[in-house]
């Protein structure tokens, strides 16, 4: 009876733990940007005077809007019948994949559908960068060259070309962070091996350069 009674104990928590995966599985779906606003913005040479980097974030989330705008100016398409973007890119390869890490998890931004793909169901800010403000502010965007998209270019060629046009990326998000009044930093100092172990990627996608964004600290 009681082998019998132990038995049925462990089906049951399989079944339960069967069940609870299945649910944590689901939890974590596609996301549909907002259309991104056109609208309203500040001057360009007010924007410019206004650019800086800070180091000092509120751990208050971004509303989605603000998100969806935020990724739009940094590589969005802005041509759709061309399928080109905010930010060139060498020979239009459009080899910068940006990846969110929030307190929500991971995701990748596809751009061609403004949405975001779920990556990963964990906070993995802390892992990229190593300065603690990383692990608090609204989000961490994570540029991640795809060098498949790359063919018949030399090594060297890659890392240039792949260094470049995330640095035009990057400037798109600065110039969007100051003129709505966000804080933002590029940054180099990233510990790559253990954050693209954890983002599960492939050893020809190489992290290039991570940028904090958020409200500043008040």
């Amino acid at each position: 009876m009681k082998l019998r009674s132990f038995g049925a104990l462990c089906l049951m928590f399989s079944v339960l733990l069967l069940f609870s995966a299945g649910t944590f599985a689901q939890e974590m779906k596609p996301i549909q940007l907002c259309k991104p606003q056109m609208e309203g913005g500040r001057p360009l040479l007010e924007v410019l005077k206004d650019r800086k980097s800070s180091r000092e974030f509120s751990t208050q989330k971004l509303p989605m809007q603000q998100l969806s705008n935020l990724l739009w100016a940094a590589f969005g398409v802005n041509r759709v019948d061309a399928g080109k973007r905010t930010a060139p890119s060498a020979r239009n390869r459009q080899e910068i994949d940006i990846y969110v890490a929030s307190a929500d998890g991971l995701y990748l931004y596809e751009p061609k559908e403004h949405g975001l793909k779920p990556i990963l169901q964990e906070d993995i800010r802390a892992l990229t960068g190593l300065q603690p403000f990383v692990m608090m502010a609204a989000v961490n965007l994570i540029y991640v060259a795809d060098y498949s998209r790359m063919e018949g270019y030399t090594t060297e060629q890659k890392d240039f070309y792949s260094a470049a046009n995330t640095g035009f990326i990057s400037e798109n998000v600065y110039l969007y962070c100051a003129s709505e009044g966000l804080a933002t930093v590029v940054r180099g100092l990233v510990d790559r091996p253990p954050l693209a172990e954890a983002m599960g990627l492939r050893p020809d996608q190489k992290i290039i350069l991570a940028q904090t964004v958020g409200y500043p600290k008040k």
